[in-house]
């Protein structure tokens, strides 16, 4: 074989070699890309928002804009605003332990510019790899400065926001707190208006690089924070300061368990007091061990009121054309009703007595006879307009209804009780209603409390000339045998009536259905009596040492009455 066949014949062995080995690169570098293809595609596609998301997180920065919480507000007399509630700023020092040096001259340090707890302190020591232990919270901003001037190792400091409630426990129950670990209102105006107080969030977002810094190249994202709204509330100050000031003096004087004092206008429902005890300090909320002290008593508490439910009942035969303040029974100082027996206050007989005269001397007797005449069920109608099987609306929240789930068993014995005030419970702002709407010729009002809430007439209750002739009963209580005469003013009309409830075992925590040996004082009144101004309502649970509610309450009502009429300058009706 000649050199050019053998290198023709080994030429065209190598060319089929290596044509084989290009198509098999080939292939490879096909199914490769395939794969990176189909890779990119489960990545980018399949799952790119997830993988997105990573990416942002990892290279993108972002930090919460928060909003300034709005202020509460109380007003005085001449329109004045006092600040009722506000958001201070400053700062915590918090401790990190790895980098902190020489404790002792980082403690005195410190110390020569705030109050620091030494406990508080040395407990921190104890955590010696610990980065981020909270030394003290709520320090001013000029104190935040000195510190951070220092430059103390391991000692860092973040900016704090806390509410600060300027009136410390005045008004705490209308007012609630904001609780400081999930910075939301409870309780109270905070709780009501939370959404609004507490304005919209903000934030500043971009990308940054490897270093974790903004890059310069993108634009930051940044949404202002909207602050919250402010809140005006109807309270008047100097009335709210002395509604406080008597109940405490009543808390005092008869050791009672709790108590309330509410000031409100029976014309327009706009409420300028409501007192409570007992009383906490919304700055310091956190000592408070029991949560029921935070409850206000007012909307979120019922109780069984007494003989104050009189003038409701009275009220409603007259209404009905039933009786007449001058209708007569003869009082034989109890009352058989379906083997029960219904007995006077003090168990006595008095014989021929007038309506009005049941005001006057507080007789059950009286009470059941009015209801006989009326109707158990049309006695419940109308305590249905008066709005005890309801919510009044009022702007705070954790509302209660009444309970008058007794009167659906349709047995006389309990409208009976119910004529009274027994057997029935309500809220005592559902009663202050209901009341004022006797003095406001039978127009019940939605309660205020809040500026700018609109006043709103709720239903009708009774008829004009009944609340005129209720009016006129009430001023016969206080004029003739009310107290002997301490609350009787001789240049003003005032219309008034007690009650002295027994409360009920199953309140106290009894297991057997009953009555207690213990009471539950009440009181309202409205002057001027015919042209009301302001409607006061008093409650003291449980007093020690008294027996009735027009020993332990005449002179605190008394004194408001005198109050009200020196600061809003009231002319005398009569």
């Amino acid at each position: 074989m000649s050199w050019k066949a053998n290198i023709s014949r080994h030429y065209t062995k190598n060319i089929g070699r290596g044509t084989g080995r290009y198509f098999l690169a080939i292939l490879l570098i096909i199914l490769f890309i395939a794969a990176v293809a189909s890779r990119l595609f489960w990545l980018q596609i399949v799952h790119g928002d997830r993988y997105f998301e990573l990416a942002s997180r990892q290279q993108g920065f972002q930090r919460i804009l928060e909003p300034e919480r709005g202020n509460i507000y109380l007003k005085t007399l001449q329109g004045e605003r006092l600040s009722a509630a506000t958001t201070k700023v400053g700062a915590r020092i918090f401790i990190d332990m790895r980098a902190l040096k020489d404790e002792d001259a980082v403690f005195k340090k410190l110390s020569e510019i705030t109050e620091i707890n030494r406990e508080t302190f040395d407990k921190i020591l104890k955590k010696p790899q610990d980065p981020y232990e909270i030394l003290k919270r709520r320090i001013n901003l000029t104190e935040a400065e000195k510190i951070l001037a220092m430059r103390l190792p391991g000692v860092g400091l973040e900016e704090e926001r806390w509410r600060e409630y300027h009136g410390g426990v005045s008004a705490g129950h209308v007012l609630g707190f904001v609780s400081a670990f999930e910075n939301k209102g409870e309780y109270g105006i905070e709780k009501y208006f939370d959404e609004i107080l507490k304005g919209r969030r903000g934030s500043v977002s971009g990308d940054t690089d490897a270093r974790g810094l903004l890059l310069a190249l993108t634009d930051p994202t940044e949404i202002d924070a909207e602050a919250g709204s402010d809140i005006v509330l109807t309270l008047e100050a100097n009335v709210q300061k002395e509604a406080e000031k008597e109940l405490a003096k009543l808390a005092l004087r008869w050791h009672a368990l709790s108590g309330g004092i509410l000031i409100l206008e029976p014309k327009t429902g706009i409420i300028r007091a409501m007192a409570a005890l007992p009383a906490f300090d919304p700055n310091q909320y956190q000592k408070e061990k029991e949560l029921e002290v935070f409850l206000n008593p007012f909307v979120e508490k019922i109780f069984e009121l007494g003989s104050v439910f009189k003038p409701l009942t009275l009220a409603a035969a007259i209404d009905q054309g039933a009786i007449t303040p001058e209708t007569t029974y003869i009082d034989e100082g109890e009352v058989k009703i379906g083997g029960r027996v219904i007995k006077n206050f003090d168990e006595k007989a008095r014989g021929l007595r007038t309506m009005t005269q049941v005001l006057e001397e507080s007789l059950n007797t009286g009470a059941v006879f009015a209801m006989q005449k009326l109707g158990g069920k049309k006695l419940d109608e109308y305590f249905t307009l008066y709005g005890f099987k309801e919510k009044t609306g009022i702007e705070l929240p954790g509302e209660l209804r009444g309970d008058l789930s007794n009167l659906t068993t349709g047995r006389e014995v309990e409208y009976a009780t119910a004529s009274f005030g027994q057997g029935i419970a309500v809220t005592p702002l559902e009663f202050a209603m209901a009341i004022s709407s006797l003095a406001n010729g039978g127009k019940l009002m939605k309660p205020i409390i809040r500026e700018g809430d609109f006043e709103k007439l709720i239903r009708q209750t009774v008829k004009p000339e009944t609340s005129t002739a209720m009016s006129r009963m009430l001023v016969d209580v206080v004029d003739r045998v009310l107290a002997g005469g301490k609350v009787k003013m001789e240049h003003y009309t005032i219309a008034a009536k007690t009650g002295t409830a027994q409360i009920p075992t199953s309140r106290l925590g009894g297991a057997k259905p009953g009555y207690s040996d213990q009471f539950m004082h009440s009181f309202f009144g409205y002057f001027p009596a015919y042209d009301p101004k302001f409607l006061i309502f008093m409650f003291l649970d449980r007093p020690q040492g008294v027996k009735y509610a027009s020993q332990s309450l005449s002179d605190s009502f008394k004194s408001l009455v005198e109050f009200l009429i020196n600061y809003y300058t009231i002319p005398p009706d009569r």
